[in-house]
């Protein structure tokens, strides 16, 4: 071969390489958008301007380039892990992890990169690829927690830092949600802020776990409308909402799909539901606990204590929050957001008044119930490793981490 046929060959497999990271690019901008079942290549093709014969040449099938996308987000991740353990202690590492996440959404926010895929839409793809990307998020986890956290020499230390590892990931993988509301200017006293609610939590000197035994009612007066909310929650948590189909929620429910549709119009509607519903029964836990509780901290306590509990081990928990980033704009922006956001200030409010009492820590109220919020709802993915602790120490141990820190002892 030629020195000039060389370099042509050199060239065109640049240009493959730069079209090919183009379309990936494009791929994960639909699926934030879309969700992994609404991304399509006639979608994906517009925003790089190429047919769809065009995409096939560099992926065969869509469910190839999903997965490229997902491969794409975790090799970032994997990234930030290893660059921040090179830090010398936990403390520095996880403040280098969250500074890191923190200046590639800047660079998103300022155009000059584009973001990755979320890794929430997973769960709805299939097998074989499903498994694939599973077995690759298993090993990614591992790494971080054992990098940042370190090695361990107990079944509870492991246990613990389990729990640490999974609580700093959801928060990262929320920070889209909320983040907004910050100018890029703000993003290194964010990262102060968070660092310091990993750090030490909110819980001041010898505060003590002891959180109220509330009897809430759920209010559900409709058994055919809670059987759907129940099965429609429990597949949405598990596959994403694109990958809860109605079809899906049927057959759990063994019905028609017929009977779906007497209760409810349309899927959207459905999801809806689930989060209005999740949402009434987050505030009338908050109003339990704050008509409960001697302070601030007793009502906070008592409060994440028993949604995560709900979490961990109920046949009815919370949707998860992360359903409603793959919402449809139009419903999203409305009463979905603002109700989340609600939930949220309640939080706030909590913690400010215990900030004022002196019965919790000074943080940012802000920016501690956004973490407080993604925390409960993560928990649903830990219900085997809820499981195994048992009822009592899963919830020390998960609650520990935000309410003491990832750098404290758990509470007794």
């Amino acid at each position: 071969m030629s020195v000039s046929e060389g370099d042509k060959n050199g060239r065109k497999t640049d240009r493959y390489a730069r079209t090919r990271e183009r379309i990936i690019e494009a791929a994960s901008l639909s699926i934030n958008e879309l969700g992994v079942k609404g991304m399509t290549f006639a979608d994906v093709g517009q925003r790089v301007d190429l047919n769809t014969t065009s995409l096939t040449y560099y992926f065969k099938r869509k469910e190839l380039l999903a997965e490229a996308a997902f491969e794409r987000s975790m090799n970032q991740i994997e990234s930030a892990v290893r660059q921040a353990g090179r830090e010398p202690d936990t403390r520095s590492r996880v403040s280098a992890y969250l500074r890191l996440t923190l200046e590639e959404w800047a660079r998103v926010r300022r155009r000059e990169e584009q973001p990755v895929a979320r890794l929430s839409d997973i769960r709805a793809m299939e097998q074989p690829i499903l498994g694939r990307l599973a077995e690759r998020w298993t090993g990614l986890f591992r790494e971080l927690r054992e990098t940042l956290f370190g090695l361990v020499n107990s079944a509870d230390e492991h246990a613990l830092r389990t729990a640490r590892a999974a609580v700093l990931v959801e928060n990262v993988f929320w920070l889209p949600a909320w983040l907004n509301a910050y100018s890029t200017t703000d993003f290194p006293r964010v990262h102060r802020r968070l660092l310091e609610i990993f750090d030490k939590g909110l819980a001041p000197e010898n505060a003590t776990w002891r959180p109220l035994d509330l009897n809430v009612d759920d209010g559900e007066d409709d058994v055919g409308a809670e059987a759907f909310l129940r099965a429609a929650t429990r597949l949405i948590n598990d596959l994403g909402y694109r990958g809860a189909s109605v079809e899906r929620i049927a057959a759990t429910l063994q019905v028609t799909k017929g009977s779906f549709y007497h209760h409810l119009e349309a899927k959207d509607d459905l999801v809806v539901e689930c989060f209005e519903r999740s949402y009434d029964r987050v505030s009338r836990v908050q109003a339990a606990a704050i008509a409960a509780g001697e302070d601030a901290w007793g009502a906070l306590t008592s409060a994440t204590a028993l949604l995560i509990d709900r979490q961990f081990f109920s046949d009815f928990p919370l949707l998860r929050t992360t359903a409603l980033q793959a919402l449809p704009p139009d419903v999203r922006r409305h009463r979905v957001i603002e109700r989340s956001d609600r939930m949220a200030r309640r939080f706030a409010g909590i913690i400010a008044d215990g900030v004022s009492e002196g019965s919790i820590r000074a943080v940012d109220p802000m920016i501690a119930s956004q973490v407080l919020m993604s925390t409960i709802n993560n928990a649903y993915d830990l219900r085997r490793w809820a499981e195994r602790l048992g009822q009592g120490a899963a919830g020390r141990y998960y609650g520990s981490t935000v309410l003491y820190g990832f750098f404290r002892p758990p509470p007794a």
